[in-house]
């Protein structure tokens, strides 16, 4: 009765999950699907509880209650800008999770399984502990680079990608072994060999990875922690782990490819490593003379404007200066200005970073267009306003071939009549190159803290 009870219900928690995903595809309609999401975790967790009962109970209980508490503190103070970097945390422990799931499972009596369903078990096993451990270990780089504890520059040892292969060469041996071990010893160590190479090959694969992909490597950690779930769920035999794992693996997956084609990067590339990656070394002559600006001069500029593009990036997250763009955007429009928003596929540290915090200070959404929607439109544009943004508004990206960022599509902005920066000062962007833009006759520099630059600038609007 209870595992009746208890398909349905996985099946309505799947639906949920479908749902959710759908609906966060869009600001718009996130808010909705992460309450579905919310509503088929809860019904998931229900329904599992209710089918294992047992003498654990209590403790699992115990466990949910302690984790449910945890969550909720760091949902309150984690500010939106380290989202990434609770995301990769969060990744690490679905793998852990894989890892300490799978070797129990391999501890357990198998009862009456053998022959061909005990193999596919074993396998079950090693393949959710092995993309258990990348995961793990991959996810705990990405955390420590986001963070800045560790540098964002890639990691490039002799014969990299040979030690990958003899590594990943080392691990398929070994996996051999582990279905052939007639003793449940020779199994473990093998088994714990394996972990500790794929944690060493989570590590290189993820150190060697730049700054500048970072977002791709945390979508794609999200993908592994999907497979390792599933694979999780092939060993437990459920229905609903494997269905979810296998929704966030490949939801992840495509996440990534399309994020690398809107960084013009290698699919493989990233995800191997950086394998065929060139690092490019720019020739390119950056240097001229920047032109400072003020607000009052910045003020008359945009009231003097019949089109302003406004672009947002990491810096204006960390201000927290997009309820004040939003003011202005408002006064803006108020004195006859037509005012949009030019978005960058990777804009931030996640994809979307930038729509949710502009959705979240009331940015009408019909103004906020994606860099494919906008990008003709600079050329016949008077002002575009870059808040906090380097690497998305590069020209170097298209005009040095020996760019690290070459080929990166870009938000043209350098083609409008004036572009306006507001920057603390001339440092690079995360990927570490120089941006020409800044030299540029178009260019004016406002420097200082972008929440102390819009707030000011509002003022000006406001008493004009």
């Amino acid at each position: 009765m209870l595992n009746g009870i208890g398909n349905i219900a996985y099946l309505g928690a799947a639906v949920l999950f479908i749902l959710s995903l759908r609906g966060l595809s869009h600001p718009s309609t996130a808010r909705r699907g992460n309450l579905y999401g919310v509503a088929g975790m809860l019904i998931a967790v229900v329904a599992t509880l209710l089918i294992a009962q047992g003498a654990g109970l209590a403790v699992v209980l115990a466990a949910a209650v302690i984790g449910a508490a945890i969550g909720a503190v760091l949902a309150r103070r984690v500010e939106m800008t380290q989202m990434p970097q609770l995301v990769a945390v969060l990744h690490s422990f679905v793998g852990l999770a894989a890892v300490l799931i799978g070797f129990t499972n391999y501890l357990m009596p198998l009862g009456d399984i053998a022959g061909a369903e005990l193999t596919i078990h074993l396998c079950e096993i090693y393949l959710g502990v092995f993309i258990g451990t990348i995961t793990f270990t991959g996810s705990i780089v990405a955390f420590l680079k986001l963070q800045g504890t560790i540098s964002g520059k890639p990691l490039v040892l002799p014969a990299r990608h040979l030690l990958n292969l003899a590594v990943l060469a080392a691990c398929v041996a070994l996996g051999y072994r582990f279905l052939t071990a007639n003793v449940i010893a020779d199994g473990i160590t093998a088994l714990l060999i394996m972990i500790v190479l794929a944690a060493a090959l989570g590590v290189h694969l993820v150190m060697a990875i730049g700054g500048a992909d970072m977002p791709v490597v945390v979508s794609m950690l999200n993908s592994y922690s999907g497979w390792a779930a599933a694979a999780t769920g092939f060993m437990l035999s459920n229905d609903l782990l494997i269905t979810t794992g296998a929704l966030v693996g490949s939801s992840g997956a495509i996440l990534s490819y399309i994020m690398c084609r809107a960084m013009n990067r290698s699919f493989l590339s990233v995800i191997l490593g950086g394998f065929g990656a060139a690092s490019g070394t720019s020739t390119a002559d950056v240097g001229g003379e920047v032109v400072a600006t003020s607000i009052d001069e910045v003020c008359t500029i945009l009231r003097d404007a019949s089109e302003v593009i406004i672009v947002p990036g990491y810096g204006m997250a960390v201000a927290q200066a997009q309820t004040t763009i939003s003011d202005i955007t408002r006064k803006l429009e108020a004195l006859g200005v037509r005012v949009r928003f030019g978005i960058h596929p990777v804009a931030g540290r996640l994809p979307g970073h930038m729509n949710v915090l502009l959705a979240e200070a009331k940015v009408p959404y019909d103004i906020v267009l994606e860099m494919d929607e906008i990008n003709e439109d600079f050329h016949t544009t008077d002002v575009v306003l870059v808040i906090g943004a380097n690497d998305i508004v590069n020209p170097g990206a298209l005009e040095d071939p020996g760019s690290p960022i070459a080929g990166m599509p870009v938000l043209e902005v350098w083609k409008a009549r004036t572009v306006v920066v507001s920057k603390r000062g001339m440092a690079t962007g995360y990927a570490g190159v120089d941006n020409p833009l800044f030299y540029k006759d178009n260019t004016r520099m406002l420097f200082g803290d972008a929440k102390t630059s819009v707030d000011a600038l509002l003022r000006q609007l406001s008493a004009a």
